[in-house]
C-alpha cells in the first residue's frame, strides 16, 4: 500500500507531458517512406564511369551537381549544371533540368572521387549527397535519374575535369 502511494505522490507531483510542435510542412515519415521506395529504384540506376561517360554525350542529357556553387565553381565535370541541393524547389528543378519528368539526368557527388582532396572532399558516407539528390528529385517527380556507382580518381585522364579558373 505504502508503495502505491508513494507511486501516486510522483505520479500526481510530475510535470504534466509538455506537447511537442508538429509542423505540417516537415514530413519524416513520409521522407522515411520515400527513401525506403528510393533505395530498391536506385539499385539499377548505378552507372559505371564508363557508362556514365557515354550517356553524358547524348544531348539530351543533363549532368547535375547539386554541390555548393562555390564547390562547384572549384571544380566539377565538364558539361555539368549547377544547382546546389538546398536550392532544390519544384521551380528551380524545372527551370534547370526542364519541365520533362522523364529528362535523363546524371548525377554525382564529392564520394565519387577518391582523392579525398580539395576541390572534393569525401563526406560521411550516410549522408553522401548523391543520396539526398537521388532522394529528393525521385520525390520531385524525376524518375529518370542515374548515378556515377563508382569512385574515380579526378586526376584520371578519362575524367573530364574542369578545375577552378582563378
Amino acid at each position: 500500500m505504502r508503495f502505491l502511494l508513494v507511486a501516486l505522490a510522483l505520479t500526481a507531483a510530475a510535470p504534466a507531458a509538455i506537447a511537442q510542435p508538429v509542423n505540417p510542412q516537415i514530413d519524416f515519415t513520409g521522407f522515411n517512406a520515400l527513401a525506403r521506395e528510393v533505395e530498391a529504384y536506385r539499385q539499377d540506376r548505378l552507372l559505371s564511369w564508363t557508362q556514365f561517360a557515354a550517356a553524358a554525350t547524348d544531348p539530351n542529357v543533363l549532368i547535375l551537381d547539386a554541390r555548393s556553387e562555390s564547390a562547384f565553381a572549384d571544380g566539377h565535370i565538364r558539361g555539368a549544371v549547377n544547382l546546389p541541393l538546398p536550392d532544390f524547389t519544384a521551380e528551380s528543378l524545372a527551370r534547370v533540368i526542364g519541365r520533362n519528368p522523364n529528362r535523363r539526368i546524371l548525377i554525382y557527388c564529392n564520394n565519387n572521387f577518391s582523392n579525398n582532396s580539395y576541390p572534393v572532399v569525401t563526406k560521411l558516407v550516410t549522408v553522401a549527397l548523391n543520396i539526398q539528390t537521388f532522394i529528393n528529385l525521385y520525390g520531385y517527380g524525376y524518375r529518370n535519374v542515374h548515378e556515377l556507382g563508382e569512385v574515380v580518381d579526378f586526376n584520371d585522364a578519362r575524367i573530364p575535369w574542369v578545375a577552378a579558373t582563378s
